[in-house]
């Protein structure tokens, strides 16, 4: 019979994603079947599954740490944020519309149908599913027809432990708060909790969890660390993207725009573990530092808005400024959109605005379309001349003359296109910074050798780093019942 468990947190950004994936890993080290699901998932950081849909970036990390090809029905319900009030929804991997907030919450027990189906689909076969919620079941305002929390819980019968971080501080009152505000159903889900990102002498929280268990009766599963390994491993949120930047002064400076719908920005975790590079997260408000040597400018998932807003922070100027130096210049999806002559949207996919002029540093224009391209796939650098695997996540088409010098070869057939003087060049292909020797080849032309380590493998080893942190900093007895082991 399938165990489940579920992980809830007091608030968002409290580590749960990264909890799963040691969950996960721990449970496959075992020898276990296991999976991980999210019924809900809201980031612009989506991946394509094995079987062609999207999910959420974690998702897809989660199941390499099951050691399990990843599917959509992992991540069943997809919300990727176009503006402040609203979001496109995907559903099983695949379009279903778009709504604002409060028309979502209309929407969600209609979605209940697909995420049970989906929990089902990955429930077969299956020895423990580890499921990760999203935000708090304390949002109890979103309680009604909730299908990422307590909702999917009380349905599914899947028994919950509460994640607090006490890195925010008032961890005692969050897990306190948390058992007052729960109705008597939800409550009653709950086993237990986990502490999270503890720093220092574990005992000197032993009050803490004496205090929560007078108040709650809730036992504590465990006090956890910061787990020095999760830093190597990629952020599903954008809200990480300060504490991502390296800080270290190397033989390269990469500069990233954080655009106000920044995705999929993890494509830039692999520069950002290259001992010789120093990776800045350009926030609103900095400038683009000058003595960067390679802008990176990433995905987005509403171009024109990104532009507008890239325009506002005076960032066009700066990457102007960088092109006059000599300096180079990527752009991935989005990022390649925003390098060309214009980008059109007649029909008005991404919002109101149906035409902006574009930066410029390509001689391109991208036409957007309403079919969205969704694949993984394989490819190849035409400039290094050295294998790539990736994904495209894209809309419109891009045309032009320097597309006449296309960046990559995917699947056969050119995509991208490169400046004349071969400074600049821009591609739909999502995951080329991490094919090992497309870094090494680049970081050469800054005159860094021996760039390149095995990206993949350093991941693998980062899950398995995780996992023996969380092992020891977990209730033993727990985790046995947990797996059903001695």
């Amino acid at each position: 019979m399938t165990r489940k468990i579920m992980l809830q947190g007091t608030g968002s950004d409290v580590g749960k994603t990264v909890l799963v994936a040691g969950l996960c890993r721990i449970a496959s080290n075992r020898g276990l079947k296991v999976r991980p699901f999210k019924p809900q998932n809201m980031s612009n950081n989506a991946a394509v599954s094995a079987d062609g849909g999207e999910i959420g970036r974690a998702q897809w990390l989660q199941a390499m740490a099951a050691r399990v090809p990843s599917t959509v029905h992992m991540n069943p319900v997809l919300l990727k944020p176009q503006s402040d009030t609203g979001s496109q929804i995907v559903v099983q991997g695949k379009v279903f519309g778009q709504a604002k907030g409060r028309d979502y919450q209309a929407l969600k027990p209609k979605l209940l149908g697909a995420v049970m189906e989906s929990f089902e689909a990955i429930s077969e076969g299956a020895d423990l599913v580890v499921v990760e919620g999203a935000g708090s079941p304390a949002e109890i305002n979103l309680r009604a027809g909730d299908i990422a929390n307590m909702g999917f819980a009380t349905r599914a019968g899947v028994p919950v432990v509460l994640v607090g971080d006490i890195d925010r501080g008032g961890v005692i009152a969050s897990l306190v708060g948390t058992h007052a505000i729960l109705p008597e159903e939800d409550r009653s889900m709950v086993t237990g909790y986990l502490i999270n990102k503890f720093r220092g002498d574990v005992t000197l929280f032993d009050d803490g969890i004496r205090a929560v268990e007078v108040h709650t009766g809730w036992p504590c599963f465990g006090v956890v660390p910061w787990l020095k390994h999760a830093r190597q491993l990629p952020a599903e949120d954008s809200v990480v993207l300060e504490r991502l930047a390296t800080g270290r002064a190397r033989a390269l400076r990469v500069a990233v725009p954080v655009l106000s719908r920044i995705a999929n920005f993890d494509d830039l975790d692999p520069l950002r573990l290259e001992p010789d590079v120093d990776l800045v997260f350009v926030r609103p408000g900095e400038r683009i530092p000058s003595d960067a040597g390679l802008v990176v400018l990433p995905g987005s998932k509403s171009t024109i808005a990104d532009l507008n807003d890239l325009r506002a922070q005076g960032w066009d100027r700066d990457m102007e400024q960088h092109n006059r130096r000599g300096g180079r210049i990527i752009g991935i999806c989005g990022g390649y959109q925003m390098l060309g002559r214009r980008v059109s949207d007649p029909l008005g996919i991404e919002g109101s605005e149906r035409e902006i002029e574009g930066l410029g540093l390509l001689d391109v224009e991208t036409v957007m379309a309403p079919e969205k391209t969704v694949r993984n796939s394989a490819a190849h650098s035409l400039h290094y001349g050295v294998p790539l695997e990736g994904y495209e996540i894209h809309l419109g088409l891009t045309t032009g003359p320097d597309c006449a010098r296309p960046a990559v070869e995917i699947d056969g057939r050119p995509d991208g296109a490169t400046s004349p003087d071969g400074r600049i060049f821009g591609t739909y292909l999502h995951g080329l910074l991490s094919s090992d020797s497309f870094r090494a080849r680049l970081l050469a032309e800054f005159g860094i050798a021996g760039g390149g380590f095995d990206y993949r493998r350093a991941v693998d080893e980062a899950l398995d780093g995780v996992a023996a942190e969380l092992e020891a900093a977990l209730d033993p007895r727990w985790l046995a019942r947990l797996l059903q082991c001695d």
